[in-house]
């Protein structure tokens, strides 16, 4: 055979790059399981980082297996909802089956359309109900996406993680490395009373007192202002159910009873009972 002419050349390129393929294919395909495992195993850490349960450097020691064991074990429920907060299916939270809406760049498209399918992770941490959701947006260079802990009643953040693809080190970067950045978000809220714009990470220093902003870092202009939108978009998309959430838990602290000293009640024949109560910050 002439191994000269262009024939054989071709032809022996051609064999090569379908045997690299090939190789390359199965090799996919045998780690796919192990990559898919820890995205999971990272994006549960990073809930359970904004819930409290332990540091996200701690939880980067642990094995895949301890992080989904710590998850089923202390997840009470997860399920999704639509956009008016109704839940519309539940997610799989035995350890050996753990179902998590992470496709968030998809969700994020869901938003703007009208049709989400929103994922809610309630938590239970010494007695308590903690309810974690998510958040995606675009910082400078790449994705930007967190979670953000609230109290049993969505009334209070009571924690928050953030990451991103690219940010630059020292810079945007922060809002995943900084501690005192993702300090700032507990004991705040959203503000339900102005749904275009119910959080705000403000340039300049958040106003003291301001319960639903918290200060921009300082050199990272651009990334803070994506994850101020991506907060704005998804706490949005979700002030129906964390509106449910703040209602049910007014009506379950009423007593239903003449007189009570938290609630006004105005009948109507005894039939038509509205109840206004008034709440202290936490």
């Amino acid at each position: 055979m002439n191994t000269n002419n262009n024939v054989y050349t071709i032809v022996y390129t051609t064999v090569v790059v379908v045997i690299a393929a090939a190789i390359l294919a199965i090799a996919a395909m045998a780690l796919k399981p192990r990559q898919q495992a820890n995205i999971k195993a990272e994006t549960i850490s990073q809930m359970l980082t904004a819930a409290g349960f332990s540091s996200k450097e701690d939880l980067a020691k642990l094995g895949n297996d301890q992080i989904l064991a710590m998850y089923s074990d202390n997840i009470k429920t997860a399920f999704l909802i639509d956009a008016e907060g109704n839940k519309t299916d539940e997610l799989e939270t035995e350890v050996s089956s753990i179902e998590l809406q992470d496709n968030l760049k998809v969700e994020n498209k869901n938003i703007a359309s009208g049709n989400p399918s929103l994922p809610v992770y309630v938590f239970e941490k010494d007695g308590a109900e903690i309810n974690v959701i998510p958040c995606y947006g675009a910082g400078l260079w790449g994705p930007i996406w967190g979670y953000i802990a609230f109290d049993a009643d969505c009334d209070q953040i009571l924690g928050a993680y953030f990451d991103h693809e690219s940010e630059t080190p020292g810079l945007g970067a922060k809002i995943k490395d900084e501690a005192w950045f993702r300090e700032q978000f507990k004991g705040k809220k959203v503000d339900f009373e102005h749904p275009d714009n119910p959080f705000a990470i403000v340039k300049g220093g958040a106003p003291a007192g301001d319960a639903s902003k918290v200060d921009a870092i300082t050199g990272a202009t651009m990334t803070c202002n994506g994850l101020d939108a991506a907060l704005d978009n998804w706490f949005r998309a979700y002030i129906p159910f964390l509106q449910k959430k703040a209602g049910a838990a007014m009506e379950d602290d009423c007593c239903g009873e003449d007189g009570c000293e938290d609630c006004d009640h105005d009948h109507d024949h005894g039939h038509d009972h509205n109840h206004q109560h008034n709440h202290q910050e936490g």
